[in-house]
């Protein structure tokens, strides 16, 4: 069953021909080639534009070796380019192989494919796409090569929605698949946990490992497994790079320096495996810096690391929902509210409230907080405490695992079941 990826299919729409090159990016196996040599492709055939003018090369593939070499790749792509009248789209995956040892050995230099790339796009009526699949391609610093001209289309796994779409189950089996093994496409195709498993831990070792240890010559690979798995362990719970290191020291018995800690966590989070949400003060409206939360791209990537043994719900949670929302376009921040109050000895007291969620897009604006369960009146209040200190009037939302019906309490806050706010992409306009 094909689940169309609708939203960046949209995107790619909404960037036809606007004159830079769309770098479409994710972590591996996401879903990048099927999004633009399979959707996009059919799109574009169904507008009318005729086969000969679109041009589709997939350069991991052998029969298309001699490409690899960027002069001779440009040299091919501009033979095919034979009438000044039309638009030639031009669709190349796994860009990265036409990248040569000798420039990945000295990654400060110009590399050649870039430089082919905006040779093209200097023609008239030429429209490039380009995807890659391995850290040196995929990371975020890759536009700057594009001096200004690269437009990213950045693809996230699998949405819970999107599961659905491709799940033969109902919503509660669904959450336990997913939110157990996540949303990677090619999942939904493997009928056994076993297989499941396996793809994961083989995907992660074999893959995303091996690319980041490469691509930055990490010797002491032991460190950056162990900083992986600390961080697997404290999704959804602040930390900085001391705390790490302290982690290290008192639990694994091991040093490591802060700036070390700082590069691997570049290193994640340039090759898409984790994201970071920064913390921000509501009141003070600033940036603290830090701690601030890690979260990972794909939940089933998280689990396989950690075997599978810490399934704690609330943390798996939170984790889809900032997921989800960076899928609807929203920058994601985590936030502190400071409330300030006397004491019984008389004393100023400041306390602060921590809020899981701001989500800002333009001008809207939105606080979440994720609970598994408004169990009674302490939790709820609980819960409340930190959306009620919000000094604007933006709107405050609690999603919770309850099955519940949507409502608004007289202080102006939503409360929503997670599987509405998850399969109705307008849930926070409710």
């Amino acid at each position: 069953m094909e689940i169309t990826r609708s939203k960046y299919l949209n995107d790619l729409k909404n960037r036809m021909n606007n004159g830079m090159i769309k770098v479409i990016t994710g972590m591996r196996r996401a879903g990048k080639t099927y999004l633009l040599f399979t959707q996009f492709y059919r799109f574009l055939k169904e507008t009318g534009i005729k086969p000969d003018a679109i041009v589709r090369l997939s350069l991991d593939d052998d029969i298309n070796e001699e490409y690899r070499d960027a002069s001779k790749l440009s040299l091919h792509l501009r033979s095919l380019i034979k009438d000044d009248d039309v638009t030639y789209y031009l669709l190349l995956d796994e860009i990265q192989f036409a990248i040569s040892e000798e420039e990945l050995l000295a990654p400060t230099r110009p590399m050649k494919v870039f430089s082919m790339l905006n040779g093209l796009l200097r023609l008239p009526n030429v429209d490039i796409y380009v995807t890659g699949s391995n850290s040196r391609f995929l990371s975020s610093g890759v536009l700057t090569e594009f001096r200004g001209r690269g437009d990213e289309v950045h693809i996230l796994p699998l949405t819970f929605s999107e599961f659905m779409n491709g799940y033969d189950g109902d919503v509660y089996n669904g959450w336990a698949e997913y939110s157990l093994y996540g949303g990677l496409p090619s999942l939904l195709s493997m009928p056994t946990d076993e297989q499941k498993a396996s793809y994961l831990s083989n995907l992660f070792k074999n893959t995303y490992r091996k690319d980041i240890i490469s691509r930055n010559n990490i010797r002491k690979t032991q460190e950056l497994d162990d900083l992986v798995r600390i961080l697997a362990s404290s999704v959804g719970s602040l930390t900085n790079p001391t705390r790490i290191v302290n982690t290290f020291n008192t639990v694994l018995h091991a040093t490591i320096s802060v700036n070390t800690i700082l590069n691997y966590l570049d290193y994640l989070k340039d090759s898409f495996i984790l994201s970071e949400a920064n913390r921000y003060d509501v009141k003070g409206r600033k940036y603290i810096g830090s701690p601030n939360k890690y979260y990972f791209e794909d939940i089933g990537i998280r689990n396989s690391i950690l075997n599978y043994r810490q399934d704690e719900e609330n943390h798996i949670m939170e984790n889809v929902i900032y997921n989800e929302l960076r899928y609807r376009g929203f920058a994601v921040d985590v936030g502190i509210v400071e409330k300030r109050m006397i004491d019984n000895t008389g004393s100023n007291k400041r306390i602060n409230y921590e809020i899981d969620f701001i989500a800002t897009q333009g001008s809207k604006k939105f606080y979440l907080q994720s609970a598994l369960a408004l169990s009674d009146c302490e939790k709820e209040k609980q819960e409340k405490n930190s959306l009620l200190n919000i000094p604007d009037s933006f709107k405050k939302i609690i999603i919770v695992k309850d099955v519940v019906k949507t409502s608004r309490d007289d202080d102006g806050i939503v409360t929503i079941g997670l599987f509405e706010f998850l399969q109705n992409q307008n849930s926070l306009d409710l």
